[in-house]
């Protein structure tokens, strides 16, 4: 469907002159002669919901994708008109409704122009279809730049190309694919220094315009459902993604074990070569926290069995996986086989809990156990149903994480390779075609799943991965990007979706490390592992026809630098799990483009290899073979190079050499970086001490720790400990403050301060007004040990 670019097209129609205005609390109806009805909510000062109906009617009010937990208020809201306009105004916007037309224009307080309608809301009624295709048109300006839009494989600004959101099991998909397995409908606009954003929350099978059709218009439509749509202010990129996660909500801190290194293939089995495998990664003291199962391990591809020749006691096996630091996650597909002597296929046919085709039957498709039906996931009563199925994989077995795939949902041997239109949907008691429902049935299922891990683990944490995802999955679960294949056009791929992925409010994300479809060679692997010990999700899997991708399956030097680069990992869990505290808190991505780090530099706005780690480390992954170095863009600011502590000045491009074994890395000046030492996995070792890397900045910087029992849930009742560092440099003095909130107390008693870039010799140091011995201090790396809560450390030269 092409969007009109003539007024006079034949079939669409459009609001005419407002007839009525009135206002409820915070939402304002405009009503025009033509009886379309704009709905304008105000939830923050920032955060405007633009909803449209036709012939007088609003449809029931219902998304999966907003959180119930959004809390909202605002601070200002004041309705005036003038000749040609109502104006809305709060304490961050001004919103033009033009009285002729309804068209918008949303300004800042200052009377910049943010966005404006170019037709605005346009609508065409559809008779094969039913409903009416909803469409919207914004103006946009030059040098406006768009991000966001979930899992696109395409250049991280968007300008210039249209996408669709329909979930698709895309198999060894490549650059510009589209569409494949995420629906967000959700992207940020950048004009001027300010960004803003727009969340349209329609599950029908959107389409996204940026300028790609016209060069000054955005546009966005869909064949069903309402124009309902969140704009989101900023003016920093931050608040707009920060507006964006709180809305469609924030994950629960997952255990510390999941931050680890995981290791997957289709397909571990039988049980020897499951432990062989384990084995080996404490034979080659390579760090490794989670085992995969993939299809093979059940009977015959039925969800919620076990293959009783390959894995004779399940239970025994896992628990002996688990006393060797090693979490078994197992895989669950939507697809219940047909089978009269299958228990989970005969309680969901008692029950009605299929999904059913329109006339009546249920929907059938085959996909790897041969015949399937499948759970309506939208059905409260199905999801509780579900939820229960994981009681004896995870109670009983001690199964510690689930991974939902193939929930697109993905059908083999059919031309759309998922259900037909006409599938129908509980959707929460609002009965609806798949047309509706297909963009969220991979997330609901997910919801299900992560009711029932989280219900059955407990007193741990859940973990759920899935490879479909709307807006919202994140409160439920983790993401990966789907079947990739090993070839250096993936890599950057790889790095260009989880960057994108996490300005799109799903930082718990990454990629299948060495690629899925096909074998990597052992340098692209090590180029991989490299870039993948940076996502927040870090797992290895692939198909396994084509060779084996373990980390020792090439030679013994792509062994050695991807066990190097693991075990930075390792070192840096605490940094992480302050990254991801600091997501589950505030809604800030755990990575960072360039742009949303540093969006006033017009440099930044078409990068897509560097980004930002956490929040002072700046990371780029070499994406070319047979290189030995590259050339980069290094943010503004002073950086020192993590490998060799040199200080380089930013803003600017630079050639950094980068072997084989080494990628770009830069600390932020002023930064405090936590480290642990190297584990096997996550808690085989007590913390004796914790580890700071100290790099001097003559200015003010603010860093923090996030701790916790790494497990559990006593962190929700005030069980943490977050420590936040003030570090305060001048040319002969530097200071570090410590405030510490939070009851935990953790197990090491010590703090190392690990000294870096220090501009002069120390001549005293006090900690909290008391003189430190400084035969204490170790002169040639100037590390300083301190009791863990101190206050404030002061170092004179």
């Amino acid at each position: 469907m092409i969007i009109n670019t003539e007024l006079e097209q034949k079939g669409n129609q459009f609001p005419n002159e407002i007839k009525s205005v009135r206002q409820e609390v915070d939402t304002l109806y405009f009503t025009t002669q033509n009886n379309v009805i704009l709905e304008l909510t105000v939830l923050r000062d920032s955060v405007i919901r633009f909803r449209y109906g036709t012939r007088g009617i609003l449809e029931d009010d219902f998304s999966y994708a907003i959180d119930p937990e959004n809390h909202v208020g605002y601070n200002h809201l004041e309705l005036s008109e003038n000749k040609n306009f109502y104006i809305v105004t709060t304490a961050k916007l001004i919103i033009k409704i033009e009285k002729i037309s309804l068209q918008s224009k949303i300004l800042d307080r200052e009377g910049n122009l943010i966005n404006e309608d170019e037709i605005g809301f346009h609508y065409e009624e559809s008779f094969t279809l039913g409903g009416n295709i909803v469409k919207m048109s914004k103006r946009s300006h030059p040098g406006e730049a768009f991000y966001g839009m979930g899992d696109k494989p395409v250049h991280l600004n968007l300008r210039g190309k249209r996408v669709t959101n329909w979930a698709t099991d895309s198999y060894a998909f490549g650059k510009d694919t589209d569409p494949i397995y995420k629906s967000v409908p959700f992207y940020i606009g950048l004009k001027e220094k300010h960004a803003y954003g727009i969340f349209f929350d329609n599950t029908f099978k959107s389409s996204f315009d940026f300028c790609h059709e016209r060069l000054d218009v955005t546009s966005f439509w869909a064949p069903g459902g309402e124009m309902n749509y969140y704009f989101l202010y900023g003016p920093g990129m931050s608040e707009v993604v920060q507006n964006y996660t709180h809305l469609t909500g924030k994950p629960e801190l997952p255990p510390l074990w999941t931050l680890g290194f995981q290791q997957c293939k289709w397909s571990y089995y039988p049980e020897s070569t499951v432990k062989g495998i384990a084995q080996k990664f404490r034979d080659l003291k390579i760090p490794c926290d989670g085992i995969y199962l993939d299809i093979d391990y059940m009977d015959g591809f039925r969800c919620f069995t076990w293959n009783k020749e390959y894995f004779p006691d399940p239970k025994r096996m896992v628990k002996e996986l688990l006393d060797d630091g090693f979490k078994t996650i197992v895989i669950i597909d939507p697809g219940i086989k047909i089978d009269p002597e299958y228990w989970v296929y005969n309680e969901a046919l008692e029950n009605d809990y299929f999904c059913k085709r329109a006339d009546g039957p249920d929907m059938v498709g085959k996909v790897w156990p041969g015949e399937c039906a499948f759970p309506d996931y939208t059905n409260p009563e199905v999801r509780e149903w579900w939820a229960d199925l994981f009681k004896e994989l995870v109670h009983d077995i001690g199964v510690r994480g689930v991974w939902n795939d193939m929930n697109e949902p993905a059908v083999m041997e059919v031309p759309g390779k998922t259900f037909p239109d006409d599938v129908r949907h509980d959707y929460d008691g609002h009965p609806c075609s798949h047309r509706k429902a297909h963009n969220i049935y991979g997330t609901q299922m997910a919801r299900a799943t992560y009711e029932g891990v989280k219900r059955y683990v407990y007193p741990k944490r859940p973990l759920v991965i899935t490879r479909s995802a709307y807006s919202g999955a994140q409160r439920y679960t983790s993401s990966w990007t789907g079947d990739n294949v090993a070839t250096w056009e993936h890599l950057w791929i790889a790095n260009n979706q989880v960057q994108r992925m996490c300005l799109s409010g799903m930082s718990f994300t990454g990629t299948d490390i060495g690629g899925f479809a096909e074998q990597p060679t052992g340098e692209l692997f090590v180029r991989w592992i490299q870039l993948g010990v940076f996502h927040p999700f870090c797992r290895v899997h692939s198909s396994g026809h084509h060779g084996d991708q373990e980390p020792w399956s090439f030679d013994d030097e792509v062994t050695n630098i991807t066990r190097k680069f693991i075990e930075m990992r390792y070192t840096l869990l605490p940094y992480l799990y302050t990254a991801f505290y600091e997501y589950a808190t505030e809604g800030i991505p755990m990575l960072k483009p360039l742009v949303y780090y540093d969006q006033d530099d017009v440099h930044t706005h078409y990068r897509t290899d560097e980004f930002i780690f956490g929040n002072h480390i700046l990371v780029c992954p070499i994406l070319e073979p047979n290189s030995k170095g590259r050339r980069m863009y290094l943010a503004r600011g002073r950086w020192y190079d993590y490998w060799n502590n040199e200080v380089v000045e930013g803003g600017r491009e630079l050639w950094v050499d980068a072997d084989f074994d080494t990628i770009p890395i830069f600390v932020k000046e002023g930064a405090i970086i936590p480290r642990y030492p190297v584990q096997q996995y996550v808690g085989e070792k007590k913390i004796e001490e914790l580890k700071l890397d100290v790099y001097y900045a003559e200015d003010t910087i603010e860093s923090r720790v996030y701790e916790d029992a790494r497990d559990g849930y006593d962190y929700k009742k005030g069980r943490y400990s977050l420590r936040n560092f003030k570090l305060t440099g001048k040319a002969k003095d530097l200071s570090i403050q410590q405030f510490k909130t939070g009851t935990f107390e953790t197990e090491y008693e010590a703090i190392k301060l690990n000294l870096i870039g220090l501009p002069f010799r120390i001549k005293k140091i006090t900690v909290d007004n008391v003189a430190y011995d400084l035969n204490n201090l170790d002169k040639e790396d100037k590390i300083l040990k301190l009791p863990k809560d101190f206050s404030v450390v002061h170092m004179i030269g």
